[in-house]
């Protein structure tokens, strides 16, 4: 029946929202630690940073300074919770908030924007649970989950008319933002900016004495008009400019920005939104959400948000014309390509029912025009009302498969870190993790498990990034080079194109024996037990494997000629 009083829908309420809040969190209820690919490299880091002069020996292999970067989102809030609450549970309780509050975003905007949440923004929510979260980029996942509601915020107010007072509060606010993750207050600048200019453009539509038509050259004059005016509704976001200038012109800062207008890879990011475990399971949710965009396009019953329109067209030319890799920090513009597709889920809505019920009276003829009216609300209501079951099956559908998905990789896992239980306090620990040169679909989320050594034992591990202005550790441990910091702990059979991994049997052979006291093997492919002739193995699970170094019995091979060399052409090892 029709709800003519306009009484919320199920999916539409605060409670409704706060379910969907909490379910967003199980997936990462069971893990102790997030299997996610990066992260255990960035709780490395944060281990150094709490306890560097806690363990000296830290301090002769690594630098770690303070300094205002835009990509310090969770390394602060580890520095204040950690001493209370423990680093794994801090930083398992942060990241448990990212999704959360992607889903609370998205559902809020979509509430700012048409007043009422439509059914089809329940299709959004599962990609809280986006490819860039899986690879483990928390900083900018969490800068992303902190913008989304501080754009329906900035809505909020521009509703309201608190104009001076969402200056104000916005100022630190953005501020805060960009110390998070810059791509976080980057796209909440081009979200306020899309919708002020909206907003400048209809004010000056409603005051105009003359019939608007935007084609004209009185329109274009208007929308020049509003896009001058929108940004300057939106200076105080832009203090954070000046930070970045100060932050990118230090003599210190290394990383390149490159590789534009890569369109294969840029497909690819589009495919590969939902990816997680299962190639099937994750392309076809992308298709059903590729479906449902198709279908509302063409429905004459539904609308797009003018509002949310245009910021998906300009997220889209964002995505266009940002480089894969952007300050030496790859894959930024895969990191756009979720968000910019859960915008534009959130924009559509139903149209608003006709005035005109002429049609619809001859094919029932001796019907009021009310009853009518109450006809169309009825069927309107349970088309929404469909949309908004299948919604909510996709989010089930979705949350349970990720929640299997990290129950198998947590206790792959554990497996593996019991290796760790052969490692003493303060050990210095090489790495070595098998790779495909293609890496497969689930990815293995190993990578940079090495790092965990670091966390729980205070153990060297060469997987540390060691990009100066980047982050805020470099390693410095020489011994150690060429194998000091990432990616010297990716290993594969043979060379691969285009990378810098080294096989499998020239890594063992050519690592720096006295550098190391430990080489734990984590999946690696077949080697030749030649090259580990000098190890003496103490652990193994599996292929997994950990030695020990002997410094005197055996020298290692170190003859070029025993190693098989990459194809001309492939990068060099060295």
């Amino acid at each position: 029946m029709a709800n003519p009083r306009g009484d919320l829908e199920w999916w539409q309420t605060r409670r409704f929202v706060v379910a969907m809040a909490l379910l967003a969190m199980v997936p990462l209820l069971w893990p102790d630690i997030p299997p996610l690919v990066d992260l255990p490299g960035h709780m490395g880091r944060y281990r150094v940073q709490l306890d560097l002069h806690t363990y000296p020996w830290l301090t002769d292999w690594y630098n770690f300074q303070w300094q205002l970067i835009g990509n310090l989102g969770i390394d602060i809030l580890v520095q204040i919770f950690a001493p209370f609450l423990g680093l794994e549970l801090t930083v398992k309780l942060i990241v448990m908030t990212i999704p959360a509050l992607i889903v609370i975003g998205l559902l809020w905007i979509a509430r700012e924007v048409h007043g009422k949440i439509p059914a089809t923004a329940l299709f959004a929510l599962p990609l809280a649970y986006c490819f860039p979260l899986q690879f483990g980029f928390v900083n900018f996942m969490l800068s992303m989950a902190l913008a989304l509601p501080m754009f329906a915020l900035w809505l909020r107010m521009g509703r309201l008319g608190k104009i001076r007072q969402r200056a104000i509060l916005f100022v630190p606010l953005s501020c805060a933002l960009w110390v998070c993750h810059t791509f976080g207050w980057g796209v909440l600048g081009v979200l306020a900016f899309s919708a002020e200019m909206v907003r400048e453009h209809d004010r000056a539509k409603q005051t105009s004495e003359h019939r608007f038509n935007p084609v004209t050259a009185d329109g274009i004059k208007r929308w020049a008009a509003a896009w001058v005016r929108g940004a300057l509704q939106c200076l105080p976001l832009a203090l954070p400019m000046l930070m970045m200038i100060a932050w990118r012109s230090g003599q210190h800062v290394t990383g390149e920005t490159a590789d534009f207008f890569n369109w294969r890879a840029k497909f690819a990011w589009m495919t590969m939104i939902l990816r997680d475990r299962w190639l099937a399971f994750d392309i076809g949710s992308t298709a059903l959400i590729a479906l449902i965009l198709y279908k509302t396009f063409r429905d004459r019953n539904i609308e797009y948000s003018r509002n949310l329109g245009l910021s998906t067209l300009f997220l889209i030319a964002m995505f266009v014309f940002l480089p894969r890799i952007v300050f030496g920090s790859a894959y930024a513009d895969m990191r756009l390509a979720p968000f910019m597709v859960a915008i534009a889920l959130i924009s559509v809505r139903p149209r608003p029912l006709p005035g005109d019920t002429s049609e619809l009276a001859l094919k029932h003829p001796g019907v009021g025009e009310d009853q009518l009216q109450h006809v169309l609300a009825t069927r309107r209501r349970r088309t929404m009302a469909r949309f908004a079951a299948l919604g909510l099956a996709f989010v089930l559908v979705r949350t349970t498969g990720t929640t299997i998905s990290y129950v198998l990789f947590d206790q792959r896992y554990d497996r593996e870190l019991k290796a760790l239980d052969h490692v003493p306090i303060g050990a210095r620990l090489i790495s070595f993790v098998g790779q495909n040169c293609v890496s497969d679909w689930k990815m293995t989320r190993l990578e940079h498990m090495p790092a965990l050594a670091l966390e729980r034992r205070m153990a060297y591990t060469n997987d540390q990034w060691s990009m100066a202005g980047a982050q805020l550790l470099t390693t410095k441990y020489t011994p150690a080079n060429p194998f000091a910091h990432d990616p010297s702990q990716i290993t594969t059979l043979t060379q691969c194109p285009r990378e810098y991994w080294r096989p499998i049997d020239r890594s063992l052979a050519k690592f720096p024996r006295a550098a190391f006291d430990y080489v734990w093997l984590i999946s690696p492919p077949p080697y030749d037990l030649k090259y580990a002739q000098d190890l003496t193995p103490i652990w193994r699970d599996g292929t997994s494997v950990l030695f020990k170094v002997n410094h005197v019995d055996v020298a290692p091979v170190t003859k070029r000629g025993d190693f098989p060399l990459p194809p001309r052409g492939d990068k060099p090892f060295y």
